[in-house]
């Protein structure tokens, strides 16, 4: 990883980090229990992948820091809150968190499908109201339909739905990468695209390179994770290792061998720079943080 980006990841990291910090319930207002949960759950480090498109994207158009961060806030709650949903003994059952006890074994699962709901609620009223965000209300109506339809039953849920189903079966490659462009890509596509509309004047030439490019590397952020769940260790990943494989779901390298998930991948990131190609050096975050997904070692 080159310096601009180590140093980029880190900075974007800390202010959405912050922001969420200043805008999630505080622990001391009832219910108190409820609140802790919510911010055990988001503030506890993660990759902040999404914000950090979402922050890029905006350096691509134009757009001041200081206009996406509750932007910024409100995808990464969405995120949390279906990791919250994801981990429960309903649906993967894990025990383990970006290294830490995952919110049901922190909490209860009472509480973690609660917080889980606080948190989806709490991203649709940001993009209603937080007053840094200067678009106007009809724009704000766009990102909450936005963000509606890429968490929802045809995005990031009804992905969820077909994992569930898929469980001992063997798809197809138009199978896998469907399931995996509603799970996984609907709401990495929902980061870039919420930027798109918080710009002034975005044509929609740009406005759909920008989209191709979210859905090139939301498929190819799952291939990676697909691979590390095969070739990492637990330590590093903050999860536990092998879970896809011992659950017998199906993975890219299930389906194509490891050698060929790296390939795909690989190919991903390409078609990804190529919807980049018209754009000057205000692009490189994209481009390098492209790569970063396919190199990343967690």
């Amino acid at each position: 990883m080159n310096q601009d980006l180590k140093t980029y990841l880190t900075t974007c990291a800390a202010r959405v980090e912050s922001a969420l910090e200043q805008r999630l319930p505080s622990e001391n207002v009832l219910p108190i229990r409820l609140h802790e949960a919510m911010r055990y759950s988001v503030l506890n480090g993660g990759k902040r992948m999404r914000p950090m498109l979402t922050y890029a994207t905006g350096q691509v158009l134009g757009i001041s820091p200081d206009e996406l961060d509750a932007i910024a806030c409100a995808v990464e709650c969405i995120h949390v809150y279906s990791l919250i949903h994801d981990d429960l003994p309903a649906m993967d059952d894990d025990d383990l968190r970006r290294g830490k006890p995952t919110c049901h074994k922190a909490f209860d699962e009472a509480t973690a499908i609660l917080a889980g709901d606080g948190l989806q609620a709490f991203a649709f009223e940001l993009l209603a109201h937080d007053a840094t965000i200067s678009a106007t209300a009809e724009k704000r109506l766009e990102m909450i339909t936005a963000l509606a339809k890429a968490s929802g039953s045809q995005g990031m849920v009804g992905g969820q739905a077909i994992d569930l189903e898929s469980v001992g079966k063997t798809l197809t490659l138009p199978e896998l990468e469907n399931m995996h462009i509603h799970k996984t890509g609907a709401l990495i596509r929902a980061s870039v695209v919420l930027a798109t509309l918080a710009g002034k004047n975005v044509d929609a030439e740009t406005a759909k390179k920008l989209d191709n490019y979210a859905k090139c590397i939301g498929l190819s952020f799952q291939v990676k994770d697909d691979i590390l769940d095969e070739e990492s260790d637990t330590a590093t990943l903050g999860k536990t290792q092998g879970k896809d494989k011992d659950n017998n779901k199906p993975t890219y390298p299930a389906l194509l061998g490891l050698a060929g998930a790296k390939e795909k991948a690989q190919l991903l990131h390409e078609k990804a720079l190529e919807n980049l190609a018209d754009f000057g050096d205000e692009a490189n975050l994209l481009r390098e943080l492209s790569l970063y997904i396919i190199q990343r070692d967690h």
